[in-house]
């Protein structure tokens, strides 16, 4: 990824935020014809100091059977973006030499992906992950609400994936590489937007800028 310095970030609480918010990740490794992408949630962990991203896959699905351990991937998080008209500069009334741009926020992880058939793993990162996402709804739904002989078939069907992250990069783009007149403008101008993903810019502009 082309990370200029003024928009990477090396806050791994910030990275992990956008990761959790978002975590729809873009899975990307080398297959037999070329680069091969799925999307997948992952879920991050931290233990014994170490990050890992924990997620399944459906049995039908090849990739996991290309993992050996050692198959590097690179999993892409994608926080929101929006369109930059130049009308939020100052310099366009001052000057007119002001072009769009696109701001956005995106997490890259790296690291070794494996396959994982254990069935406690695949359990506890199922339970895990119901407890999370399920947490907002009244009453939330739990993995006991199902018959047992259902999970259990629904289970066979999905494989575990586990990344251990090797290196995290975190681009921000969100004009720091603007005048502070002109940062004020894109996130007055972001703020007042109806799109939501553009006032998620505005928060994270106010956050860092």
């Amino acid at each position: 990824m082309y990370l200029p310095k003024h928009f990477a970030v090396d806050d791994q609480d910030a990275l992990l935020q956008l990761m959790r918010e978002r975590p729809l990740a873009t899975l990307v490794l080398n297959g037999p014809d070329g680069p091969d992408a799925n999307h997948i949630p992952l879920h991050a962990r931290q233990t014994d100091g170490q990050l890992r991203l924990c997620g399944h896959v459906a049995r039908a699905n090849p990739l996991w059977r290309r993992l050996d351990g050692q198959t590097m991937a690179l999993a892409i998080f994608h926080g929101d973006d929006a369109y930059v008209t130049p009308s939020w500069y100052p310099a366009k009334a001052e000057h007119g030499k002001v072009v769009p741009t696109w701001n956005y926020a995106v997490v890259h992880a790296h690291g070794r992906l494996r396959a994982v058939e254990d069935p406690a793993w695949l359990r506890g990162l199922l339970e895990s992950l119901t407890r999370e996402h399920e947490a907002e709804f009244e009453p939330p739904w739990r993995m006991a609400d199902a018959p047992a002989y259902y999970l259990d078939r629904m289970m066979q069907a999905i494989v575990g994936i586990e990344l251990t992250v090797a290196r995290l990069e975190g681009k921000f783009k969100l004009s720091q590489n603007q005048d502070e007149a002109s940062r004020g403008g894109v996130r007055r101008g972001l703020s007042a937007s109806a799109d939501p993903r553009a006032q998620w810019l505005a928060a994270r502009m106010a956050e860092r800028t």
